[in-house]
Order: structure tokens, then sequence, then C-alpha cells
């Protein structure tokens, strides 16, 4: 990876982006991406900016210790105001640190405070887990959730840091459920909302395995997989007006298995009977090589059978700071009416 192609590349990928900027700006954002590299030159390398700091990771090879002071510097010559910076290598072994590859100044690993539309987020270049805190190319479904939350009950499931239930709260929604097994994540979440004065009555944290809380809400069985057992929080079954579906591409738990690719069936059907009729699921696909008509053909399919067909279903498309060369970029997003 070459820091000189960088530099050249940088200037158009900023300038691609004023219209952007200049319009997040007035809506109260000083977070987007500003480089990504596999639609604009350097596949494997993106920088993103939080506010007063600015994040750079690559997903495959790693920079050499020469290019990321280099890299630094080609940013701080074209970025406005100061920053911080950090590099995170996320091809990295699960007991390897971030720091073989770069050592941020000491105020880089501190918490900083990023907007979006307004609303207060916590961030952090470093922390237990790899992927920030706050998922930018999420920013256009955030705005269409808070937008469309007054007056809901919202299921927030795979919530991470809480940013989409926080956008609902801060929408007008009557009660906001977030669930996630990640309790540091979790905490991460009241934080965003306490910094964004949301109650705690409205805001509710589920730390809990989310298949096992949706199928449950659904009135359907719960089953640990291979015949595992594990005890688990009780729920009765309820409906909600809004149910956002965001699971990560794959990962495993004592009580359920996730695989977007190979089995989303079995997270959109409880998701579906979840919802009220004439409520929504807003589901997300993160997988680059799946179809947004193949898989939207599957959620049509899967929720018919369910005996809950699909009214409609409107893509949402994803903010002009993640291009992609073929028109088709990774995050998919689809509001199904039910």
């Amino acid at each position: 990876m070459l820091t000189k192609d960088f530099d050249l590349l940088l200037t158009p990928a900023l300038e691609r982006r004023k219209p952007l900027e200049a319009a997040l700006a007035a809506e109260g954002t000083d977070c987007l991406r500003l480089f990504n590299g596999v639609a604009e030159g350097l596949p494997g390398l993106t920088v993103d900016r939080y506010g007063g700091l600015v994040l750079a990771q690559t997903f495959r090879d790693s920079l050499t210790p020469e290019e990321v002071p280099a890299l630094e510097e080609s940013l701080r010559r074209a970025l406005p105001g100061p920053f911080a910076f950090a590099y995170n290598h996320r091809g990295k072994r699960a007991t390897e640190s971030f720091s073989k590859w770069h050592k941020p100044a000491p105020g880089a690993l501190e918490d900083f405070i990023c907007r979006e539309g307004g609303l207060k987020y916590v961030i952090s270049a470093r922390h237990r887990g790899i992927d920030p805190w706050l998922f930018l190319d999420l920013r256009a479904a955030r705005r269409l959730v808070r937008g469309s939350a007054k007056g809901v009950s919202a299921l927030n499931l795979f919530s991470y840091t809480c940013g989409v239930g926080v956008c609902a709260a801060a929408g007008g929604a009557a009660e906001v459920w977030n669930v996630d097994f990640a309790q540091s994540s979790l905490d991460v979440g009241r934080r965003n909302a306490e910094l964004n004065g949301i109650p705690a009555e409205r805001f509710r944290l589920v730390n809990e395995d989310c298949l096992t809380v949706v199928r449950q809400l659904a009135g359907l069985p719960v089953a640990g997989r291979y015949g595992q057992k594990r005890r688990y929080e009780r729920f009765q079954p309820r409906s909600f007006d809004l149910v956002f579906l965001d699971p990560p591409a794959w990962a495993k738990g004592p009580l359920s298995a996730v695989d977007v690719q190979g089995d989303y069936q079995s997270m959109f059907k409880p998701a579906v009977l979840a919802a009220k009729p004439g409520g929504r699921v807003v589901a997300t696909n993160h997988v680059a090589a799946v179809d947004y008509a193949a898989w939207t053909e599957t959620l049509r399919r899967c929720a018919a059978k369910a005996g809950r067909p699909i009214k409609n279903i409107e893509p949402v498309p994803v903010d002009a700071d993640f291009p992609s060369f073929d028109g088709r970029p990774p995050l998919k997003v689809a509001v199904c009416e039910v």
C-alpha cells in the first residue's frame, strides 16, 4: 500500500464529499467517511472522522512503519482544524494489540464526543472490540428511524451501542428496547442515551441473546443449538411498531447462531412476527456478496410463509461518503411494511 498514491487520491475524495459534508454540517453532523478505499483506489484502507478524532483502518495488508506517519501527515495537510489521529490494523490476530502497528499520542486514546443529526455519541479509537462504536454507513437508516419514530414502540435487535435506539428515542418513540449479548456495548449505549437526555424509563437495555429474546416476543419456542441448555431471561409475547434487525455477518452463541448469508430467515421470521400488523421491520445485510434483489425476495418468501406477507419493501441507500465502484454498496437496508 503506497502512501504516495493516497496523497493523490485523497484530494479528489474530499472534493467529492463537499456537498455531502455541507449538508451533514447543516444537520449537526461532524462524523463521516473521508476515504473509502475499495471504491477510491486503495482497497483495504478506510479513513473516518468522528469529530475531533480521525481514525484510519486497514483490513487486509497493514501499513508499514514508514507509511503510518506519512498517512497522518497527508491527512493533516488536507483536513481543517486540529484533530487526534489513530491507525488500527483490523487484520491483526485476536491476541495482538493495535499498538503493534501504531502507538497514538495519549490524547488520541481518550473518549471523544461526535455528533450526528445534533445527537451526541461517545467514540473511542481503541476499546475491547475492534469495531468503531458508531457505524457511519448506517447513518441514513438512523436518520429514517428518527424521522418516523414519534409515538412508536421500537425493538432494536443486535443493538451494539444503541445508535438506532438513541435515534428512535430522540424521534419521540414511546419506548425503545435495545437487545445485545455484549454488556460492554450496552454500557456505551447507556452513555449515549444519557448524553442526549433520554430517560431510562423509555430506553430499555436487554443483555441477552437476540434470537432468544425475539423468538419469545414472537411467541416461538426457544431451543439451544445442538441440544445445549442455558438459563435466559424470560419474556411474554408482545409486538412492536418498529423492529430494527441489524445482525453481524456471522456469530455463534450458546443458544443460537447468526448466518446472514446462509440463513437470514431464522432471524427475519421472528422479527416479522414481533412486529404489529401495519408495522415495519427494517432489516440490514452487510455481506458484500449478497445481491439486494435476491435477498429481499428471500425476505418476501419468509414473511409469506410465516403468515405475515410483506406489503411493500423500500431500500435505504447509504450516504455519498460510502461510494461503491459498481453502485452496489456492501450495506443493504430494506424497510419492510408488514
